[in-house]
């Protein structure tokens, strides 16, 4: 079982082109499957994410919002017992995958004090306030979306297409990234350089790439 970080606030910034070529492959070879995916939401409609539900290659989704304008891929699932759900709040979700980049095993929240999602978790006091640990969270592979990137995979994002991305590069044993436009090493301003190739293996230039709202809203189904 594979642990898979995608990148993505709902459809800002996750990598359609990359993740329906992981679709593809399991239609053809019947892996990858069995997947934990680490995500903001559990998709929409049925591109993206919420193809790779419906298909059956998710078991696991660790994620802040599993609801959506159209949740049904993950909660037909869902509500047949196909696939488990690990709920986090966004922040920490964020810090979680930070924690992962950064080498910090585990910190200490207050977020969820008091709830059923800080149940069997260490809870220590600080200061007189209680706080909940929380563990790192890694992956074996990041599927990224960029604006731009050079052969080096130094990468830069489109405004709030960042989101999770950069730390979920970090994060991963093998990063993956699609942008929209490939470079030479050289031709990015080394100030606007948001995520470093050190944590980048492979890039792929996609100059057109879709997305999921204009999907969605055209009635576009991968199922």
């Amino acid at each position: 079982m594979s642990i898979v970080m995608i990148g993505g606030f709902g459809g800002s910034g996750s990598p359609i082109e990359l993740i329906h070529a992981l679709i593809d492959r399991f239609r053809s070879t019947g892996s990858p499957t069995n997947l934990t995916v680490i995500n903001n939401n559990a998709g929409n409609g049925r591109v993206g994410l919420a193809a790779m539900i419906d298909v059956g290659m998710v078991s696991k989704l660790i994620c802040s919002f599993p609801r959506s304008s159209d949740p049904r891929a993950f909660s037909d699932k869902y509500l047949a017992g196909e696939i488990a759900l690990e709920l986090v709040p966004q922040g920490t979700l964020a810090e979680r995958i930070r924690a992962g980049g950064s080498g910090i095993p585990a910190f200490y929240t207050p977020t969820t004090y008091g709830t059923e999602l800080a149940e069997g978790k260490p809870v220590a006091e600080f200061d007189g306030k209680p706080y909940v640990q929380e563990r790192w969270l890694k992956a074996d592979f990041a599927l990224i979306k960029a604006e731009r990137g050079d052969t080096h995979g130094d990468l830069t994002y489109r405004l709030a297409a960042r989101n999770f991305n950069p730390l979920m590069c970090m994060a991963a044993e093998t990063t993956i990234v699609q942008v929209r436009k490939l470079v030479q090493p050289g031709d990015l301003d080394p100030e606007a350089v948001v995520t470093p190739g050190i944590f980048v293996d492979s890039v792929v230039e996609i100059a057109e790439p879709l997305q999921e709202v204009s999907l969605i809203l055209a009635g576009v189904e991968f199922v």
